[in-house]
């Protein structure tokens, strides 16, 4: 009898289409019940294209209301992947940092922006990354490391 091969979280993920498709179409990486959150969960509609949008936070909720009425964010993707996972790997290698890890399996975890805004500039479309942080979170060495690998992810 064959063993059973096992697919990864994140290639279970991928083919569900999470952190792929743009305006209604678009997945979200994590959704609420993935994660833990120390804040507030929400869930959204927004006024542009009605699509359901996951907040882990009441910090990443207030944003999104900020952009949300702004005329010139086309479009709103949140829990973004930055992904290959081999591609940030190397960068935190390289780096000298420690890549994020489940602290269940030690296995790599797939690091998300919270925003990835499409925004129409005088001279086109533009994609424009945002991480969100409590201002005591930015005191942590750590989380400045993390900050630095999106950098160069993206």
């Amino acid at each position: 009898m064959s063993k059973r091969t096992r697919t990864s979280k994140v290639e279970k993920w991928i083919k569900e289409g999470r952190g792929s498709g743009v305006g209604v179409d678009y997945k979200p990486w994590l959704n609420i019940q993935d994660v833990s959150s120390k804040g507030r969960s929400k869930r959204l509609k927004d006024i542009k294209t009605n699509r359901q949008h996951e907040f882990l936070s009441d910090l990443e909720r207030n944003y999104f209301y900020l952009t949300e009425y702004s005329d010139c964010v086309v479009s709103i993707r949140e829990q973004f992947p930055l992904l290959p996972l081999e591609e940030t790997i190397v960068i935190a290698d390289e780096l000298g940092l420690k890549h994020p890890t489940d602290p269940k399996t030690n296995e790599p975890v797939v690091m998300t922006t919270d925003f990835l805004l499409t925004v129409d500039k005088s001279e086109g479309l533009a994609e424009i990354a945002r991480t969100l942080k409590m201002k005591d979170e930015l005191l942590k060495e750590r989380v400045i490391e993390k900050f630095e690998s999106y950098r160069i992810s993206l």
